[in-house]
């Protein structure tokens, strides 16, 4: 990529973020909320072990570790996390909104991903305080990884999940070429990812079996993948497959967007004149 396609999509990042910035109370209010279902499973995980011994462990966990794996989730979710990228991405595509876009020398994927990261960033900003205020309220102890490289397989998988989820939902969202409203898709895939993604419940608490079948889709690299580096659960030779497997899917989903914005391309040509 060129430097004036890079300082192009730049300013766009820049424009994204000062359109955010606009709405940043209405992310300070979905931040909150997000801390009611977050609060109901700590409250959920505290007592289910409540009966048990001090040393107890469910699937290798201890009740600290357990209560962590949330408040990582959590983070995670902020940075990585489509929101209303999707519906705006099929809004744009049902509307003709994608119209003027492509009379410009911009590549609508690229320009939507510059738009995903500059929500993100602000998301991410707007979250930082009520997180930590929510961390020191509750009391659950966080786990500091020691070992730089585990920070850095931390760091790149969480970019790596930000990618996987954004590239997901652009690839749903080009189902608007097609039928005339995709909230039912969207909603489908959402409702499995929460459960096969790691958002409900650690997923190495899975039987092996299922735990090995679920390696081997995207679900658990757009949440569960990432917290289980940063808790220390995945090392070593696992550390590597897994990145590789999740460097796949990316690069899967990536392509799979680009075959499908093309071919709604010549839908949209063929009925829009």
């Amino acid at each position: 990529m060129t430097v004036a396609r890079l300082r192009k999509y730049g300013q766009v990042l820049v424009l994204g973020i000062q359109n955010h910035l606009a709405y940043r109370f209405n992310f300070l209010a979905r931040v909150l909320f997000s801390l009611i279902p977050l609060t109901a499973l700590l409250m959920l995980w505290r007592t289910i072990y409540a009966d048990k011994p001090p040393e107890a462990r469910i699937g290798g966990y201890p009740l600290e570790q357990m209560l962590a794996y949330y408040l990582v989730a959590a983070l995670v979710n902020a940075l990585t996390a489509v929101t209303e990228d999707d519906w705006q991405i099929a809004a744009d595509i049902r509307d003709g909104n994608i119209n003027h876009l492509l009379a410009k020398p911009l590549d609508y994927l690229t320009y939507r991903l510059c738009l995903f990261a500059s929500g993100r960033l602000i998301y991410t900003s707007v979250a930082g305080v009520p997180l930590g205020l929510f961390v020191l309220a509750t009391g659950v102890p966080l786990y500091w990884p020691v070992d730089p490289t585990t920070w850095f397989c931390f760091l790149l998988s969480v970019i790596l999940t930000a990618l996987l989820q954004f590239f997901l939902s652009f690839a749903l969202a080009m189902l608007a070429f097609w039928v005339l409203e995709v909230s039912t898709f969207i909603f489908i895939v959402y409702a499995f990812e929460y459960i096969a993604s790691g958002h409900l419940f650690p997923l190495d608490i899975l039987p092996p079996a299922l735990q090995g079948l679920l390696a081997w889709t995207p679900f658990p690299y757009e949440l569960y993948f990432p917290v289980s580096i940063y808790l220390g659960k995945t090392t070593g030779g696992q550390l590597a497959q897994g990145l590789a497997v999740q460097t796949f899917w990316v690069l899967t989903a990536w392509g799979l967007a680009r075959w499908a914005w093309h071919r709604g391309l010549h839908r949209y040509s063929a009925v829009g004149g």
